[in-house]
């Protein structure tokens, strides 16, 4: 039963990758940047509810109120595809530091492209950690939230990879504050495979870290056991006591 739900809900993705591609797309290359957020998250609210829908997935989502009017830099774990759709659509307009081999994806990269995302090249980190730097600067400035994933890439729940610093190193340059987000999404959607399992995702949204005439090392610390914290309470796969290895830019 879990892979026909499954597969009828990738059925449904591709085909609203197909109809995005002939509608959405064309009319956010016509709009302000405002209304290209508002357009192409249609995408992925259908994604989100369709992903619920077809494989039995509830979502439970604690702290929204603590969401800020201002830029912030949000920080999250990274376990699945499905936070990078749902934290979009948490905050906008927001940009992403993404892999730049994302922007190559027929369809999905070129809407990607048109979000003013950082993307990056992972073989070469010191480029990668100055373009972090002076990109997310820039959109902060002018008025964009900056998404992260500080472990660098997927990690499966149960497991943990320490957090890099270059997302707070942002907030710290700018004076903004840090907005941690925990979730369990791994859980249902996994990073590998096809079958999806039915559920809640569980999404925990903390109060805003201040980074003002703090050390990026110390900010880090406090967002890293934060959502660790919760992972420990919202997760049903146990977690280990320490980090495994140091994430990268």
């Amino acid at each position: 039963m879990k892979l026909l739900r499954s597969l009828l809900f990738y059925a449904g993705y591709l085909l609203a990758i197909t109809v995005g591609a002939f509608t959405l797309l064309p009319l956010a290359l016509v709009l302000p940047l405002g209304g290209r957020f508002r357009v192409l998250n249609l995408y992925n609210r259908f994604i989100v509810a369709w992903f619920g829908l077809c494989c039995g997935v509830r979502y439970r989502i604690e702290g929204r109120d603590n969401i800020p009017d201002g830029a912030v830099v949000m920080l999250a774990n990274h376990q699945s595809e499905w936070e990078t759709l749902f934290l979009q659509t948490l905050k906008m307009p927001l940009c992403t530091v993404l892999k730049q081999e994302l922007l190559r994806i027929p369809v999905f990269g070129w809407g990607l492209r048109l979000l003013k995302p950082i993307p990056l090249d992972r073989s070469k980190p010191s480029k990668a950690l100055r373009q972090v730097l002076s990109e997310g600067a820039e959109r902060l400035s002018q008025g964009l939230s900056v998404l992260l994933f500080p472990e660098g890439t997927r990690v499966p729940p149960g497991q943990r990879r320490r957090f890099n610093k270059s997302g707070v190193h942002i907030a710290c340059r700018a004076g903004v504050p840090v907005l941690p987000i925990a979730h369990n999404a791994g859980e249902h959607w996994p990073g590998h495979g096809v079958i999806k399992h039915p559920g809640q995702i569980r999404v925990v949204i903390g109060a805003p870290i201040a980074t003002a005439e703090r050390s990026p090392e110390a900010v880090t610390r406090d967002v890293e056991q934060w959502i660790e914290t919760q992972l420990a309470r919202i997760s049903e796969v146990p977690r280990p006591v320490e980090a495994a290895s140091p994430g990268t830019a």
